[in-house]
């Protein structure tokens, strides 16, 4: 790795060295490229698979933060109902909350955000099969890209429920799903989603 990237940190504050993807199997799925501000204004958003292979998986964060829906009005300065649009503010209060988790644990945010994906990724789901007019569910494993979509579905989901008429800033819901979730806690909405998830699989399989 040459200098100009090892002194490249999220925010100007956090390093991307010695950040550790402790499931080997979706080291390839996870980009911890190092970027400054995540933020590539969607250069990537029609190019299929690029999403792994060129968008840092905290910008990925971010981005689904953003869907309509999950995130209402905690986010100071929001009077509608979805966060489309509202990217700075998000950013921002990612900012906030690696710090607090900074504060709170002594840890690196960045491993601790990688280590909530890693815990929050289902390995086994049920899909729907149809035959002769009868459908029945049936345990399938989870492909690695797909695992890590969900755990950040999850999450945000989980962060969303947290700050759903939550008087606290949306930035410490925001720190505390994330260190449950790296905790692998079952305080953590996003682990007890996971759990649920691959508890149906095992009945079904």
């Amino acid at each position: 790795m040459s200098k100009v990237k090892k002194d490249i940190k999220l925010f100007n504050k956090w390093s991307f060295i010695n950040i550790e993807i402790k499931d080997w199997t979706l080291e390839s799925y996870i980009n911890m490229r190092p970027v400054i501000i995540p933020h590539t204004a969607g250069r990537h958003e029609h190019k299929r698979f690029w999403k792994t292979s060129k968008i840092s998986i905290i910008e990925r964060f971010i981005n689904r933060l953003l869907a309509p829906g999950f995130i209402g009005s905690k986010i100071k300065g929001h009077k509608s109902s979805y966060s489309s649009g509202k990217k700075s503010k998000l950013l921002g209060n990612l900012e906030n909350a690696f710090t607090l988790l900074e504060l709170n644990t002594g840890i690196n945010p960045i491993q601790v955000l990688i280590d909530a994906i890693c815990n929050s990724a289902p390995r086994e789901e049920t899909t729907r099969i149809a035959m002769g007019g009868i459908s029945y569910a049936s345990a399938v494993d989870v492909s690695p890209q797909r695992r890590v979509d969900l755990a950040i579905k999850y999450l945000v989901q989980a962060i969303g429920a947290k700050s759903h008429s939550n008087e606290k800033q949306f930035a410490v819901n925001l720190a505390q799903e994330l260190l449950l979730a790296a905790n692998d806690s079952q305080e953590s909405r996003a682990i007890k989603r996971k759990d649920e998830i691959e508890r149906i699989a095992v009945s079904a399989r």
